[in-house]
């Protein structure tokens, strides 16, 4: 269990400079696009059936990445604006928001937007509330929000190979990279995690009547795809060229030895709140 997940998310997120904050993601942008994982269907489902959504909502998104979960909310009609500090995740977002008029992206952190008070019935943040300082993000998100609103924070954790694959794999990180041979996450470590950051916004004092529920995930990636995704990763984008260069080389070998695909599972997450 992460004692203090707070600590931990300000050194490694929005402890980081603003500058260095809007350019963090630059260099794995269109990685991220492709291989990210998704959010399911279903978990949607359930947000829009607890937060009864509709066309005749107004919805704020925070850090909206290259607009991964956007779509399944601009489909309701309303008006949605979506806040993206990274200029490169901007433009992609809206390249992929095009089709919806009702979609606006604004290329600012939401520490620097200017807020708009009372105007929205849901704050949507996708895997980006973690990035946002915690004394700003949720009195801010309280002050956008009306009075009967939601905060809707949705998370995907890690992806992970199976614990066979991963012992393996282990050997490799050892070798080239130490810093990034991480423990295994078993499911209820990852539920224990999403946990702790649902409490986070209660403990902030400025929202209350946590809802969560969660899904895990199975998908299958090629070698190709897997790889791609650890290089949009926090820890991995820090990595200079030749040991990167290493490091995956002896994680390609080993997973070859299994086959040309991998399979990976990952618990995706939501938490609803209300405003105090």
């Amino acid at each position: 269990m992460i004692k203090n997940i707070q600590q931990v998310i300000k050194d490694s997120c929005y402890g980081k400079d603003i500058t260095d904050r809007k350019a963090w993601y630059s260099p794995a942008a269109d990685a991220y696009r492709q291989v990210r994982p998704r959010y399911p269907q279903a978990l949607i489902d359930r947000i829009l059936e607890i937060t009864q959504l509709s066309s005749s909502f107004s919805l704020l998104e925070l850090g909206c990445g290259p607009a991964i979960v956007t779509p399944a909310f601009a489909q309701l009609g309303g008006p949605l604006l979506a806040i993206e500090p990274n200029p490169d995740f901007a433009r992609m977002a809206q390249e992929t928001c095009q089709i919806y008029p009702n979609v606006t992206v604004q290329t600012c952190s939401f520490e620097e937007w200017e807020l708009e008070a009372q105007s929205f019935d849901a704050v949507i943040a996708a895997s980006s509330f973690h990035w946002i300082d915690p004394d700003i993000g949720y009195p801010k998100v309280k002050a956008a929000l009306r009075s009967d609103g939601h905060l809707i924070l949705l998370w995907n954790k890690e992806m992970q190979p199976s614990h066979e694959i991963y012992q393996q794999l282990s050997a490799v990180y050892a070798d080239h990279a130490p810093a990034l041979n991480r423990a295994y996450e078993t499911q209820s470590e990852q539920l224990d995690i999403l946990n702790q950051l649902g409490n986070l916004s209660i403990e902030s004092g400025h929202f209350k009547d946590l809802i969560s529920e969660s899904l895990t995930v199975s998908v299958t990636y090629s070698i190709d795809q897997y790889l791609l995704l650890l290089n949009t990763y926090s820890p991995y984008l820090k990595l200079e060229p030749e040991p990167q260069q290493k490091l995956f080389a002896g994680l390609r070998q080993v997973l070859e030895q299994h086959g040309e695909t991998i399979d990976l599972s990952y618990v995706s997450a939501f938490h609803i709140v209300k405003p105090c």
